[in-house]
């Protein structure tokens, strides 16, 4: 099993159980080897994990995980290999995945902030004419997109949620309006290198059977339009850290 940029795969099972099921992150760590169960996670819970663990490992973990520690689900996900081998019922290895990344030119944390004003990414996406904050609660963020009108005079909008963790340089984020999509998750993560901050998006997704287009078609859009958009993210921080520096 490959683990996402070098984290323990119990973490990662950790940070989606806290992000995304309500997991007390204090009361796993006081009781390392108590079951989901005993740990709070309910039916509904236990149904998001699965939905995540799915879309990130094409696993799909099995009702009685309730019934496992936090380790033992990491290694249920670990057995089932990096090819994908399914745990329970089968998932569909087919979905839209795409990986970009681009190395910027400015401190990590700069690159952190600047790309994480969501109020202010008409300034940094080409592609965004309006960016309207429905909500705000800590570190997460409900908020409209609407993108400028395409080739058909039709400007796409829909509502998306992001919560940010600075304490691992992370960012979780997913569709709520889905349009052509089943679903859309999307994880950002940056790291330090010698030249500067790397940063990458992770979009995983599904097209609806009645989509203009399929994951294929949909896989190519994306990795077209974000090695486009990262290119301009690259030329606007490394400019204003510039700028910065000349004052």
């Amino acid at each position: 099993m490959t683990v996402t940029h070098g984290r323990p795969l119990t973490g990662e099972i950790t940070e989606i159980l806290v992000t995304h099921c309500g997991l007390d992150a204090d009361a796993a760590a006081r009781a390392p080897a108590a079951t989901l169960e005993e740990l709070g996670m309910d039916s509904l819970a236990l149904l998001e994990l699965s939905a995540v663990v799915a879309d990130r490992w094409r696993v799909r973990i099995p009702e009685q995980a309730g019934r496992l520690s936090i380790a033992g689900v990491a290694d249920l996900v670990a057995g089932a290999g990096p090819a994908g081998p399914t745990v329970g019922d089968p998932v569909d290895t087919n979905a839209g995945h795409t990986e970009n990344s681009i190395v910027i030119a400015a401190p990590l944390q700069l690159v952190w902030e600047i790309t994480n004003d969501v109020s202010r990414w008409t300034e940094l996406f080409t592609e965004y004419a309006v960016v309207e904050i429905l909500h705000r609660e800590g570190d997460t963020v409900r908020f409209r997109l609407t993108m400028h009108p395409d080739e058909n005079g039709i400007a796409w909008s829909w509502v998306s949620e992001r919560t940010a963790d600075p304490a691992t340089w992370q960012v979780r984020a997913r569709r709520v309006e889905t349009g052509p999509f089943e679903y859309m998750r999307i994880h950002w993560y940056y790291d330090t290198e010698p030249e500067g901050t790397r940063m990458t998006w992770v979009q995983d997704f599904a097209m609806k059977p009645t989509a203009p287009v399929d994951d294929a078609a949909m896989t190519e859009r994306i990795n077209t339009n974000s090695r486009t958009q990262l290119a301009v993210i690259k030329e606007r921080i490394e400019r204003a850290y510039a700028g910065a520096g000349d004052e």
